[in-house]
């Protein structure tokens, strides 16, 4: 029965009534309505329903009308209504017209048709109002993937995390499947090429994603995440990089730019995409990659508005990107000042055993150093500057070397604390002077240190800290040591608190972890490298690569520095002490025990003859002017070292004796035949220390 001939009433006056008004209603009404029988087959629709309005409709169920894509749900809301359990309003399916290509979106409200015996009884059927809203979800769609985009890119300082946020934000609730593509030269922080994209110039995929029901590779593409292509020469890829403007390509078998790539075809057909949109990504004329957006199976094909959408998020991503690549060329700067500017091997020590670990993330400011001081002590020194980029890796450069010039001085590490302390003031109140203009101007400054002299003849560890967490120790027998360093005032805080050192006798053996904060972030930290030092059998680079293994992920995008060392003794075969009186004599007796030694260990005469007479000098030295108790020892390493201990507290000093002079030659005379010279001071007096050179000391 035609829509235009259905009886809506018995022929009576009041039906003739009703079927006007059901005329009127359905010729003037401003949306699609629908009468449905009690069995939900279409009884009659008005020509607001395009596609529906027409007499080929008419007996179809509501759902084969519309092919909807959940057609046993819209048909049991349905059913609830003619059941009496009250209309539905504006309810909102999914489904596809016969004689409009693509999905579409409608807006369903149904009401209930009473019969006769009113509400009770059974019902004549449904009054449904249709409204095509495909356009207007398809504007929200736009706005919603438009601000995803803006809400997720732009948070990452990553190009890769940037460009899967890209692409996170647009599948599937824009496209099916999408790839963005980044100039390989940009990912590795250089400036991005101007316009037009050279032909052969490498792309490297950055990201890509899909939604579950597409299958394959995507039509264009042979490599993934992370491969490099160049692009194909008469393609929509190679023109958006070439005149910097979008493409909205239709994709068929029979598309000509896919005659020469077979494969491509079969990708195609793989995934079923059928719509193309190609946008470059650009920024102030330069190219940093390419966008390629795809919509397959029944989603609708792209349209101009889509292209318009794609264009400005691929703005918003060029621009992440770029801020993202930026920030990376700064931190390859900074990331390479920092290594110049640290240990560039490990370092031999007389009875120290150390290897380090450098994580490279965020944080460039962190260092450690071991330096050699006399005496076969060792300096163990691991150091941060809170903050990236360049002028966080200057600042740490500035300090260590500080730091190894006061170490030279033979202070105590308390003393060379307080020292750095005073050099990193003045580098603040420098940094605070600079003109406003100067981006550097007020920006704080915040740095820690802890500074530790193990002796190898005492087997003791001095520790002293500057802001900066103490050393986790572990005995040889793997129980922890406790280092109850008092922590100090900051080196740029204001604070201007004494560093107080503590003092811890080791066993032959034990390690010494020094780690930058960032590796003790956690409350579990210290239990978990204590635990991981205790391991039996492992090498320090071993046990170093085992912490590293059980951190946090977060911990190793900041960067960190660790320091293991393990102690030792020096050998006593390298080892010569003498107790000496304070007599004239004694310099005489002291050369004899010296050459006596020195040639048991098999030194050339040249070296013999030198070190007797830098021997003579100082004990010499010492009985004139010094106090008992008085002490001679030599320790052969890759230098030999000559130390002279007395129980004075006063400091020789070089002179130039004059011609005329009878003395004042004994320490200018000890600075010509050693390398190096320096006294240390200590509460039961001063050592005065020469180290020379040796030929072959690798033998040694």
């Amino acid at each position: 029965m035609s829509y235009a001939e259905t009886p809506a009433g018995s022929g009576t006056p009041s039906g003739g009534l009703d079927e006007a008004l059901l005329k009127s209603l359905f010729a003037q009404s401003a949306v699609g309505l629908l009468v449905l029988d009690p069995q939900l087959r279409l009884v009659r629709a008005n020509s607001l329903v395009e596609g529906v309005g027409t007499e080929e409709y008419i007996g179809l169920r509501f759902t084969e009308a519309f092919r909807l894509d959940d057609p046993d749900g819209s048909e049991q809301l349905l059913k609830r209504v003619l059941g009496g359990e009250g209309p539905v309003r504006e309810h909102l399916v999914r489904g596809r017209l016969r004689r409009i290509p693509g999905d579409r979106t409608f807006l369903v409200s149904a009401y209930r048709l009473d019969g006769p015996d009113g509400p009770d009884g059974p019902a004549l059927g449904l009054l449904s109002a249709v409204v095509d809203v495909t356009e207007r979800e398809r504007a929200r769609a736009r706005e919603t993937a438009l601000a995803a985009v803006r809400d997720a890119v732009g948070g990452s300082l990553d190009v890769a995390t940037t460009c899967r946020a890209f692409v996170d934000a647009l599948v599937p609730g824009f496209a099916d499947l999408a790839v963005i593509e980044v100039v390989d030269e940009v990912l590795r922080g250089a400036d991005p090429p101007v316009g037009p994209l050279p032909p052969d110039t490498p792309l490297r995929c950055a990201a890509s994603g899909r939604c579950d029901t597409v299958r394959g590779d995507e039509p264009g593409r042979t490599r993934p995440v992370g491969g490099t292509r160049r692009l194909p020469p008469r393609t929509p890829y190679a023109l958006a990089v070439a005149d910097l403007r979008p493409r909205l390509v239709p994709l068929t078998a029979d598309t000509p730019w896919l005659d020469p790539d077979p494969a491509g075809v079969h990708r195609l057909a793989e995934t079923g995409a059928h719509s193309l949109i190609v946008v470059p990504l650009t920024l102030r004329g330069a190219v940093l990659g390419l966008v390629s957006l795809y919509r397959c199976g029944a989603a609708e094909p792209f349209d101009e508005e889509d292209v318009s959408l794609a264009g400005t998020a691929a703005t918003r991503a060029a621009l992440a990107i770029d801020n993202a690549r930026r920030y990376e060329r700064e931190h390859v700067i900074a990331s390479t000042v920092q290594r110049r500017l640290l240990p560039q091997a490990e370092r031999h020590q007389a009875a120290v055993e150390t290897a380090h670990v450098l994580l490279p993330g965020r944080d460039s400011g962190c260092w450690f150093d071991t330096i050699a001081l006399s005496g076969a002590r060792t300096a163990l020194v691991v150091g941060g500057v809170a903050g990236e980029g360049l002028q966080s890796a200057i600042a740490m450069g500035q300090l260590r070397t500080v730091v190894q010039a006061l170490a030279g001085l033979d202070l105590e590490p308390e003393e060379v604390l307080a020292r750095l302390k005073e050099t990193a003031d003045r580098l603040a109140h420098e940094r605070a002077a600079l003109p406003p203009s100067d981006s550097l101007h007020g920006e704080e400054l915040r740095a820690g240190c802890v500074y530790g002299v193990y002796d190898p003849f005492t087997r003791t560890c001095t520790v002293a800290r500057a802001g900066h967490p103490a050393p986790l120790i572990v005995g040889p027998h793997g129980q922890r040591i406790t280092v109850d360093a008092p922590e100090g005032p900051g080196l740029f805080a204001d604070d201007s608190a004494l560093f107080a050192p503590t003092t811890v006798t080791l066993e032959e053996g034990s390690l010494l972890a020094f780690c930058t904060a960032e590796l003790l972030a956690d409350e579990h930290a210290e239990e978990r490298i204590t635990r991981t030092l205790a391991r039996p059998g492992r090498s320090l680079q071993q046990l170093g690569d085992d912490i590293v293994y059980a951190l946090p992920d977060d911990t190793r995008s900041a960067g960190a520095a660790l320091l293991l060392a393990r102690t030792g003794t020096v050998s006593d075969h390298r080892v010569a002490t003498w107790d000496l009186a304070q007599e004239r004599t004694t310099p005489a007796t002291a050369r004899l025990l010296v050459r006596d030694r020195l040639q048991g260990w098999g030194l050339d005469e040249d070296t013999v003859d030198a070190t007797e007479l830098i021997v003579s000098e100082l004990v010499t030295n010492a009985v004139r002017y010094g106090t008992p108790p008085l002490r001679l020892r030599l320790l052969l390493d890759t230098s030999l070292t000559c130390e002279v201990h007395d129980g004075s507290t006063a400091s020789p000093h070089l002179r130039h004796a004059r011609t005329v002079d009878e003395g004042g030659r004994g320490l200018f005379i000890v600075s010509r035949l050693a390398a190096h010279w320096g006294a240390r001071h200590g509460p039961d007096g001063k050592v005065l220390w020469t180290e020379q050179d040796l030929p072959g000391a690798g033998t040694h």
